[in-house]
């Protein structure tokens, strides 16, 4: 486990709460044991904490997002995660699934962690898809753990999905994720035009008040983007 006074280092530099530092730090936890499980290689990882993750996007992310192959059977993923939660519990952390439930699209949970006075929760899903996924290998380097891999929808399927949710539920930190995907060089390209219409013409009846919703979940430096944010995300979708 890291010493608190690290993490407390780490949110100073990342201009974030301590809260969404030990966050995170459980989240690369549980990212670094699940992949050295056996079947985990049929679970890609994928949302806005891959964005954050792999993509290095300023939001902190609250979830864990993950989609399966549907060959890979429910009782075996629950066991994957137990084995895992029984890894992070060796580190000296209190950790449990609070909650979970299998659904018909896939699993759904809350993994509640208390450590070093830090205590908080973690919500997660598998999607069980049909469909052909494509996962690629990523070896994560970052301030929280020693270089680990893991495995993650490919950049256009990560891309392609996350604008479905959009479309789909509206959150406000979906739009900053497209903010974000638009401006990274290497994941704009797999936008779509006419979904980005559909997401601009909701756009602008939306009245999210981006700056409440956003601003806990970003690094002080980033908070000025939030002033006028609806625009901003027109202007940059417009430039597409």
């Amino acid at each position: 486990m890291l010493d608190v006074e690290y993490l407390k280092k780490l949110a100073l530099k990342f201009q974030t709460r301590e809260e969404n530092v030990a966050r995170e730090y459980l989240q690369h936890l549980f990212l670094s044991f699940l992949y050295k499980i056996k079947g985990s290689e049929n679970i890609f990882f994928k949302g806005g904490s891959a964005l954050r993750i792999i993509y290095h996007s300023p939001r902190f992310s609250e979830d864990l997002d993950f989609s399966s192959k549907d060959f890979l059977l429910r009782k075996e993923i629950e066991s994957i995660f137990l084995e895992v939660l029984s890894q992070i519990e060796k580190e000296n952390i209190k950790i449990e699934l609070k909650e979970t439930k299998f659904t018909s699209g896939g699993y759904l949970g809350i993994l509640g962690y208390n450590f070093s006075g830090f205590k908080g929760e973690i919500f997660f899903e598998v999607s069980l898809r049909r469909k052909e996924l494509k996962g690629e290998v990523q070896t994560i380097v970052g301030e929280y753990l020693p270089a680990y891999l893991i495995f993650s929808l490919s950049p256009c399927q990560l891309v392609k999905e996350k604008i479905s949710a959009l479309l789909e539920r509206s959150k406000p930190r979906d739009y900053y994720d497209l903010y974000f995907i638009l401006r990274h060089p290497e994941l704009k390209k797999f936008l779509n035009k006419k979904e980005l219409e559909k997401i601009k013409e909701r756009l602008k009846k939306e009245k999210i008040n981006f700056k409440r919703e956003l601003e806990m979940l970003l690094p002080i430096s980033h908070h000025p983007i939030l002033k006028n944010f609806k625009q901003r995300l027109l202007q940059e979708i417009e430039k597409y």
